[in-house]
């Protein structure tokens, strides 16, 4: 039995679908680690996270709306109602002091959360993720984004699962969960290239309503220096260069970095808190 399985299960009913998340809490006034997951990542994504500060802050972790158990799910959502929704969770759990700690696509959930609510967040920690500005991506880059769906449903499954392992983790322990994470939608192809597509449309819509998106807390970006997803690695440097908010790089780490150096990213993670409190 994994630590994750010793937490709580817990489901938001939204007008879409169902949200599935699961939460530790061990004192309702410290800080609470709200771990966010990457695009077609479930709640295991953070195991090893969930297993090193269970005991020492509240933790909690969701999957995403359509993700694994959070489905049947409508695809009629933005990257707000992300953000809304997770906001109505975090309410109900009265919680008070939350860091998002959003891995790739988790981290533009984050965005758009401190987008919303700026004054919400107590610490925001972006792993492997980008920043959510207009002036990062082009035009053709949008485009592509918006019309990725095709291309999923055109590579073979055997193609996709090799990509998904190889180009997200370098670690074996890191391929192997990205694999086992990946084979919950085994059979049902159309359904993971409808949710890749999904989420890179609500992505690129995000880019294209040109906010602000500031981070108004104190902020850290973890990047592996070996991340092969899309523009992450360069869009990082730019990232760090323009808001001064501090990076830190993860060697021999690839897009999944909190599962290739668990042990590195829970150390940082806890030195941001640590610095919080």
């Amino acid at each position: 039995m994994n630590k994750i399985d010793k937490m709580t299960e817990k489901t938001h009913k939204t007008a879409s679908g169902v949200i599935h998340y699961w939460i530790n809490e061990i004192d309702a006034n410290a800080v609470t680690l709200v771990f966010l997951p990457g695009l077609t990542a479930d709640h295991r994504l953070f195991e090893k996270q969930i297993e090193y500060f269970k005991d020492k802050y509240n933790v909690f972790v969701w999957d995403a709306p359509a993700h694994a158990s959070s489905w049947p799910f409508k695809f009629d959502f933005n990257l707000m109602d992300k953000a809304k929704w997770l906001n109505e969770i975090l309410e109900y759990e009265k919680i008070t002091q939350p860091v998002i700690v959003g891995q790739s696509m988790g981290g533009y959930v984050g965005q758009a959360f401190v987008e919303l609510y700026p004054e919400k967040l107590k610490g925001f920690i972006a792993v492997d993720s980008a920043p959510l500005q207009r002036k990062y991506v082009t035009s053709t880059e949008l485009w592509l984004l918006k019309r990725m769906e095709p291309l999923y449903l055109w590579y073979p499954w055997k193609s996709l699962l090799e990509a998904g392992t190889k180009g997200t983790a370098e670690s074996k322990y890191g391929r192997k969960l990205i694999r086992e994470i990946m084979m919950v939608y085994d059979g049902d192809k159309r359904r993971y290239a409808k949710l890749a597509g999904h989420g890179y449309k609500i992505l690129a819509e995000a880019y294209e309503k040109d906010l602000p998106y500031k981070i108004t807390c104190p902020a850290l970006l973890i990047c592996g220096e070996k991340d092969k997803a899309g523009l992450t690695l360069r869009l990082n440097k730019t990232w760090h260069k323009d808001s001064g908010i501090p990076i830190e790089w993860i060697k021999g780490a690839g897009h999944n970095s909190n599962t290739d150096k668990p042990e590195i990213v829970n150390q940082l993670i806890e030195n941001f808190v640590e610095k919080l409190v």
